[in-house]
């Protein structure tokens, strides 16, 4: 208790102390999780506290005041255990009711009895000291009866003999009665009686008689045992068990040191009184050190100088006579105190009604200054009371737990728990100065210099080694409450910020553990998907795909890094509100959609820029993303300024060069939520390209969200006709068997087969609106003769002819180019970055380019502007000439054949995909890289349309060349 004074003491004078004492430090110190929870346990310690003081001041007016007041009477000794408790139970509700109506009327009537209580106090204690010294020359009588070692209870029998005279006649006593059949002396008697001599020994033989060495050492006993006065001879027991309706003393529990240290721990647990009413104090920063120091120090002396002098003037067997039957319920102690045994039972009397109404007058102040902090939303209403402040529910509450306390009755019961209790707050204050002076954080200036960490630190490590000792159980159960309190604190609770020391050591951990992460990249065996998903927003500043955070959620399961962010157009200085408004709506979608990570929100002049410097500096230190993860264009052809697919492009790229892996979700609009079940279907893996696990990997992650937990894995893998089929699929089956991954797998053949019509419409489609868009930085009249040569070239070719060695490439783009939509009114609209190129894979030459092209061109036709071109230009290209432009049969000789052989590929694969997943829930491909040059951008994404079309969720994956799935554990 000293050494949690001394925290107490440097946390107090570290600032103003208002209403909650040890609440308002331990919250202001540890953050309002640990301070909601420590100060809901320590109101329930100081209630429980309360009903343990009311109980103790009936059974002092029960047992030594007014003993006739009992309602209800034992018929035997075996039941005045259970009568006396029901009276506590009777009487102490009377009690209860009594001191909570003195409370409610106001704290100013308490603190006018607390001087009438401290008076009783002080001379019950003088009364004792001058017994003591007057026991050492003239000791009370005070007779102890004994048979043979063993204490006798006075109830039944007045003199301590076997036989009396009466009259000429030797007869037996009382005692003999209860012992032998009769009161002759040819009764049959119990036999440890009939061996054994009836001594009579003073109970209080006083300070000078040197019983002070025989009291010295510890003699625990368990229940049901004789009390027995040691270093006194007696012939041995029978092995008959004892008659426990027999007038011997029994002990009425086991004791031992921890339950003894329970018991007595809260006679010190006062030290708090003074904090608890730290509203009510003038200057609290220097009563409460000056106070509750001197406090501890004066009860201390009391209760050791207590002890040791109770050891040296009363007998063992006495001192563990419980309820005084040795001395037919005579108070042992007011026999000791001088000059009459009264003012030690009306000082006790007294000063346990003032500790209950200390008790009553503290907890609900507590509770009051935990509900006005709004923490603990269900207990909000006990912060209102009357006008003067008084917490009027509180005191209700308070009034309603102490009963429990009262009910239950027995103090051995009590004092375990509320001692539980007390020791977790006081854990906790030292806890709080320890932690507050080893972050040396620039606030923490204590007025009280005497305090050091490692007293805190000691205090601390006290605290709960004795909670363990007095009740391993019960201290199981405080911190089960405290944990439960914590928990629904940090989930309900209102967010609160403090300054506490919490968050400071959370800033310390959070820097040292950066700095580890500095000395080296991770392990394999380490690696996840550390992700940043770049979302888009409307202009109301809202995302405009949520179900892409879903699927961030069903990806990570709350573990490792996740950075959602967002580019804004424009400067700094003009959109900040709007930025702030954008980092709001996406810290709410990410609270709803249950995502743990960070968020960031950029402006910037473009897109482009915004997205390389989120891909360049999210994250900080070693705590950066290794993937990224964005949805895809879908309208990408439909964009005026055609700059979404340019980024996207440029996106790819720059994740590749940054070596980061790279997840593109299709049809992002179709994937689950994380309220969504799928209870069957597949993930389907089309494991084309080898890239170092990931794509085995991100199934098995999307198992564990129950969104995709029923959903079973297949792996597919692409062979062709002069691939050992057979083999590969073992291959793959024991590489996924070393992964520990549970998949089916299946190998796809792909055969060697003629280009289709439609392949070669594609390409031409493609390759027909590249070249137009290229015109249009020519001349009108170039344009248009070079509009009507394209077409009659095109009417002019009927032969086909099917290009030889087309054989399946597997690092293929992917997505269908789909055909020029119509617009309401027949409008066609022609897009074509640059001019048609090969398409970058591993076996593409470095001489495989065309010449190039304009980087963005548009070109809309519709009825009335044909009309208006004919007109002016007065062309020889009819409005029917560019119809049958767009439906004339292709030269097929004339393309270019890089192309065709790429769009085959992209058929015949989509053509396979779609026939085995179909009706998969989601379908993971290989994403390809982009052009090495520029040329041919559009034309990438054609391809992946191509690939990935007639399929409802496809996700792209790209490796970024470091994620490698370890075999070994």
């Amino acid at each position: 208790t000293m050494l949690t004074a001394i925290s107490m003491s440097a946390i107090a004078t570290n600032g103003v102390v208002p209403a909650g004492g040890s609440y308002y430090m331990i919250s202001r110190s540890l953050g309002p999780e640990f301070g909601g929870a420590v100060g809901l346990c320590f109101y329930l310690g100081t209630t429980f506290a309360g009903a343990m003081y009311i109980l103790g001041t009936i059974e002092i007016l029960l047992a030594y005041i007014f003993p006739a007041m009992a309602i209800f009477k034992a018929e035997d000794a075996s039941g005045e255990a259970a009568a006396m408790l029901n009276n506590m139970r009777v009487y102490g509700t009377c009690v209860l009711t009594c001191m909570a109506t003195v409370v409610f009327v106001g704290v100013k009537y308490v603190n006018k009895f607390a001087l009438v209580f401290l008076g009783c106090v002080i001379l019950s204690i003088l009364a004792i000291y001058a017994g003591v010294i007057k026991s050492a020359f003239d000791p009370p009588s005070f007779p102890i009866c004994l048979l043979g070692n063993r204490t006798l209870s006075r109830h039944g029998f007045d003199l301590c003999t076997k036989m009396v005279v009466e009259g000429n006649e030797t007869v037996g006593s009382k005692l003999w009665e209860l012992f032998c059949t009769s009161r002759f002396l040819n009764a049959t008697c119990d036999e440890y009686f009939t061996m054994n001599n009836v001594t009579e020994i003073e109970g209080i033989p006083g300070a000078a008689s040197g019983l002070i060495q025989e009291n010295l050492w510890s003699s625990y006993l368990t229940k049901g045992v004789i009390v027995e006065k040691r270093g006194l001879p007696s012939p041995p027991p029978p092995d008959t068990p004892v008659d426990m309706d027999q007038p011997y003393v029994f002990s009425d529990m086991t004791s031992y040191f921890t339950l003894l240290v329970g018991i007595y721990f809260p006679s010190v647990t006062g030290i708090m009184a003074g904090s608890n009413r730290s509203g009510d104090l003038r200057d609290a920063q220097k009563s409460i050190p000056t106070g509750t120091i001197l406090a501890i120090a004066t009860t201390s002396a009391v209760y050791i100088s207590s002890v040791v002098l109770f050891g040296a003037c009363i007998e063992g067997v006495v001192l563990r006579d419980k309820f005084g039957e040795a001395v037919n319920g005579n108070l042992v102690v007011g026999t000791l105190a001088w000059p009459s045994p009264w003012v030690i039972v009306i000082g006790s009397f007294f000063s346990t009604c003032g500790a209950g109404l200390q008790s009553l007058t503290g907890a609900p102040r507590l509770l009051q200054a935990i509900s006005r902090d709004g923490i603990v939303p269900f207990l909000r209403v006990f912060g209102h009371g009357k006008a003067n402040g008084e917490p009027t529910w509180a005191l209700l509450l308070t009034a309603c737990i102490c009963e429990i306390g009262i009910l239950i009755a027995s103090l051995d019961e009590v004092a375990p728990i509320l001692s539980m209790f007390f020791l977790m707050c006081y854990m906790f204050v030292n806890l709080a100065c320890a932690v507050q002076t080893l972050l040396r954080t620039p606030n923490w200036r204590p007025r009280f210099r005497y305090y050091h960490w490692t007293l805190s630190f000691l205090g601390m490590s006290l605290c709960l080694a004795l909670m363990f000792i007095c009740s391993w159980y019960y201290a199981l159960v405080a911190m089960l409450i405290a944990g439960l309190i914590y928990k629904y604190i940090e989930y309900r609770g209102a967010e609160k910020e403090w300054g506490d020391g919490i968050r400071g050591l959370s800033l310390s951990a959070a820097r040292y553990a950066l700095l580890r992460l500095e000395e080296g990249p991770p392990h394999t065996k380490n690696w996840r998907p550390q992700l940043l998903v770049l979302v888009r927003g409307d202009q109301e500043q809202n995302v405009v795909h949520p179900q892409l955070l879903s699927f961030t959620s069903q990806l990570k399961a709350g573990k490792g890094l996740t950075i959602v962010a967002s580019v804004l157009e424009g400067t700094f200085l003009d959109n900040h509100p709007q930025a702030q408004r954008a980092e709001e709506s996406i810290r709410r979608l990410m609270e709803a959609e249950k995502v743990k990570g960070f968020c960031q929100v950029v402006i910037s002049s473009n897109l482009r820029d915004g997205m390389s410097h989120l891909i360049q500096s999210s994250g900080l230190g070693g705590l950066q993303h290794n993937t990224v993860l964005v949805g895809w264009p879908r309208s990408w052809r439909q964009k005026e300024d055609h700059q979404t697919w340019r980024n996207f492009i440029e996106l790819v790229r720059e994740t590749t060069a940054g070596h980061l892996a790279l997840l593109v979700a299709k049809n992002v609009a179709m994937f689950p939520g994380n309220q969504e079940r799928f209870s069957e279907g597949h993930i389907d893996v089309w494991w084309i390209v080898h890239d170092g696990g990931m794509l085995m990997l991100l199934p098995f992650l999307l198992r564990h969200h129950k969104v995709w937990r029923k959903c079973k894995m297949r792996i597919f893998t692409v062979a062709q006709m002069d691939d050992n089929s057979i083999q590969m699929k073992k291959d793959l089956t024991t590489f996924l068997y070393h992964l520990r991954i549970t998949a089916e797998v299946e190998v796809v053949e792909m055969h060697e087969s003629d280009i289709s019509a439609y392949t070669y419409e594609k390409t031409l489609v493609m390759e027909q609106r590249s070249q137009i868009l290229k015109q249009m930085h020519l001349t009108k009249n170039e344009r248009e003769r070079e509009i009507q040569s394209i077409t009659d070239e095109s009417r002019g070719s009927i032969r086909r002819k099917n290009p030889a060695n087309t054989r399946l490439r597997l690092s293929v783009p992917e997505e269908q180019v789909g055909d020029s939509e119509e617009k309401p009114e027949e409008e066609v609209q022609l897009i074509h970055d640059k001019n048609t190129t090969t398409f970058s894979s591993s076996s593409q030459s470095p001489g495989d380019e065309v010449e190039t092209a304009p980087e963005k061109v548009h070109l809309t036709w519709t009825k009335e502007k044909s009309v208006a071109e004919k007109n002016k230009s007065k062309s020889p290209v009819s409005p029917e000439g560019i119809k049958d432009f767009f439906n004339m049969k292709p030269e097929w000789e004339n393309l270019n054949q890089s192309n065709v052989r790429r769009m085959h590929t992209a058929v015949k694969l989509n053509e396979v995909i779609v026939k085995k997943s179909q009706d998969a829930k989601l379908v993971l491909l290989n994403m390809p890289g982009p052009p090495r040059n520029r040329k041919g951008d559009e034309n990438y994404m054609e391809f992946l349309e191509v690939l990935t079309e007639h399929l409802d969720r496809v996700l792209l994956v790209r490796g970024g060349g470091r994620e490698v799935i370890t075999i070994y554990s």
